[in-house]
């Protein structure tokens, strides 16, 4: 059986990206997700709709990433059962807006997990990324966090928010990037400055979608 995921493109088979990038596994299903997304002529409920499942995707391996452990639970017919439960200690933070976009998905999977926000502005003249608004959990010093922002370009925005969540304590390999579309130089920039994160995506692309945040909320 192939697996859910692949751990490297094309673009990146030398370390560290083999261990640090994983891309998810490319079925027709997840292609048809990205074509819809990338295509003008979708609607805006439509794109939602498509966003929305690809974003789930996409959540459900972030949280492959995560640490678990062996357990043993009795089944209502009294057998017992070798299962597994999440270990307690993970937190979800959006990059906002886009970022946002991302929270439900995290919702559905994990209802009870906490979530921060950090707000990131880029100078419109020297492209200097800066934090304008950070909220996160007091304890994140020791929790897995699930980074979430669904586009990448120049990776700039990630950077800088990665360099926030280090401010508040958040160890660099304890990050789990949930991202749908980047390109190549947004991956090598942040995996060179915190080769300890994960990236986990659908698509390593010198284009991204970048209409999706304005065509999600409503704003293009």
């Amino acid at each position: 059986m192939e697996p859910d995921v692949i751990p490297v493109t094309a673009f990146f088979e030398e370390e560290p990206y083999r261990t640090s990038l994983k891309v998810l596994r490319i079925t027709d299903n997840v292609r048809d997700l990205q074509t819809n997304l990338r295509d003008k002529s979708t609607s805006r409920s439509d794109f939602i709709f498509y966003a929305d499942r690809l974003i789930r995707l996409v959540v459900e391996e972030g949280l492959n990433q995560l640490p678990y452990k062996e357990c043993v639970i009795t089944t209502p017919t009294g057998h017992a059962y070798l299962g597994l439960r999440y270990e307690k200690g993970n937190c979800g933070v959006s990059i906002m807006r886009s970022g946002e976009a991302m929270e439900q998905g995290l919702r559905d999977c994990c209802r009870s997990i906490r979530l921060g926000k950090i707000l990131i502005h880029s100078d419109e003249d020297t492209h200097e990324a800066k934090r304008v608004y950070a909220k996160v959990p007091v304890d994140i010093y020791k929790r897995k966090v699930l980074l979430m922002y669904p586009i990448m370009n120049t990776g700039n925005t990630v950077v800088k928010a990665v360099s926030v969540l280090q401010e508040h304590n958040a160890k660099e390999q304890n990050i789990i990037l949930l991202n749908l579309f980047c390109t190549p130089q947004a991956v090598k920039q942040i995996l060179t400055k915190f080769p300890g994160l994960t990236i986990v995506t659908t698509e390593v692309h010198p284009v991204t979608p970048n209409h999706f945040g304005q065509k999600y909320f409503g704003t293009d």
